[in-house]
């Protein structure tokens, strides 16, 4: 390790370059994908690469998982940033020498893979049932081991663990189909296993790809929508959260460019991202330009308070870093990303916000969609919806699409329940994967109901 530090810094003389950064980085991961009873996968991989960036005004960067390279990677990062000549500017801040690893109760790393095939294949037979014509289960772990440096002088060295576990259904009836899943994931050890109720939660799926079945088609037009804290949070992470990341802001493809200190929404409203809420899926101690994690308040008291930033957009908005430049792995450059985004608790319980309902629907988990950021317009699916009358829950919908803008929905929002729950994990695409968490509370809001195509 000290012959790459001193090697960098030779290139970093040679070449004039007077701002980098290195990554190397380990991963070791395992995965077991069961469908049907047939095993389709069980992997365990380990790679050791190493990213490299300089700054000349604009980023250099290169990649290599050869040790023979990783000088070649780093001098080429340089050459291509001295190239690039650009105009623009970092934040550099003070040096920071720190060590972190995520702790765990108990260490997956302990647990023999065929406790982890026993594992799967129990959850195979459990989704097993009547009218459930396929079912399929997802096991994966991983040790990601960093250590960054740069020109600086900073180093930091962390140790992130990660567990998923994920199983789906679909059931038959009449020749129609319908499918529903389920995921639990964290920084966390094999404890996230055993605290999973599997017959509970098989059990769920199971029911409802089969109540899906049997459901009718929804309402359309405005109406009031209540949804429940994984769709809460998936509204939030795409509709609000990829607004104020702080590239697409500075790109000119976000709603919310020019609005920090404005209210945009319903002065209960606060939304938060952090990466240091333990356990959670999303969660680092320092992101991948050596930034300390941090929690940021996005939307305090309906007022916008915060973009998410990099170093290079620090800068330009003249802000603190705030430890959200993420990169999918070691040959990725960093991007502005999310971490763990949620909205805060408010006072409703679940059954006030029902009883506040004339005729509207109540809609859960996430089904996909899409965001455009520039324009501020979204459109999301629910797994399930139902129609409320009333404030009584009333028949089952399916393939139910909610739309609208992304400002209106923020500011028509009527009520903000007490239950927050964190515990949706997933990957965030934007041209990369990170992995991240999101949640929040059932909340009330109106919006435009379809069915989807």
């Amino acid at each position: 390790m000290e012959w790459l530090v001193k090697k960098t810094e030779e290139l970093a003389r040679k070449h004039g370059v007077d701002y980098y950064e290195i990554r190397l980085v380990k991963v070791t991961s395992r995965k077991l994908i069961m469908t049907n009873g047939q095993l389709r996968e069980l992997s365990s991989n380990s790679e050791l690469g190493i990213g490299a960036r300089a700054f000349n005004g604009a980023w250099g960067f290169s990649s290599a998982n050869d040790r023979e390279r990783f000088e070649k990677a780093i001098e080429t990062a340089m050459k291509i940033a001295k190239l690039s000549r650009g105009n623009a500017r970092i934040y550099l801040g003070d040096p920071v020498r720190d060590e972190v690893e995520l702790g765990v109760k108990k260490p997956f790393t302990e647990i023999d893979i065929e406790e982890k095939l026993s594992l799967v294949k129990e959850i195979d037979k459990l989704l097993k049932g009547e009218k459930i014509v396929s079912r399929s289960v997802n096991y994966g772990d991983s040790i990601v081991e960093t250590l960054y440096f740069n020109s600086l002088g900073s180093e930091v060295r962390t140790v992130v663990p990660r567990i998923r576990l994920g199983f789906s259904v679909t059931a038959k009836e009449n020749g129609e189909m319908q499918s529903f899943w389920k995921s639990f994931g964290g920084t966390l050890g094999w404890e996230l296993v055993e605290g999973i109720d599997l017959h509970h939660w098989t059990s769920h799926v199971k029911e409802k790809a089969r109540e899906l079945l049997s459901a009718g088609s929804p309402p359309s037009g405005e109406m009031e929508v209540i949804a429940d804290p994984e769709l809460t949070g998936v509204l939030i992470h795409e509709a609000l959260g990829h607004a104020v990341e702080a590239d697409s802001v500075k790109n000119g493809d976000s709603i919310l460019a020019g609005k920090l200190g404005e209210e945009i929404a319903v002065e209960e409203l606060t939304v938060v991202d952090d990466p240091t809420l333990p356990g959670k899926f999303g969660s680092y101690p320092y992101d991948d330009e050596g930034i300390k994690a941090k929690r940021v308040e996005i939307i305090r008291d309906g007022v916008l308070v915060s973009y998410l930033n990099d170093r290079e957009t620090a800068e330009y908005f003249d802000i603190e870093p705030n430890g959200h430049a993420r990169a999918e792995s070691y040959n990725h450059q960093p991007l502005v990303r999310m971490s763990n985004t949620y909205v805060e608790p408010g006072d409703w319980s679940f059954e006030e916000i029902l009883g506040e309902v004339r005729h509207g629907l109540y809609m859960l988990g996430d089904k996909g969609g899409e965001v455009d950021t520039a324009n501020g317009t979204f459109t999301f699916g629910a797994k399930i919806g139902y129609i409320v009358e009333n404030g009584e829950i009333r028949e089952t919908v399916r393939d139910v699409a909610l739309s609208g803008k992304i400002l209106d929905v923020l500011r028509n929002i009527r009520a903000i329940g007490n239950d927050t729950r964190v515990e949706f994990p997933g990957y965030c695409g934007k041209g990369q994967w990170v992995p991240v968490d999101d949640g929040g509370p059932h909340i009330l809001t109106r919006a435009l109901v379809g069915g989807l195509r």
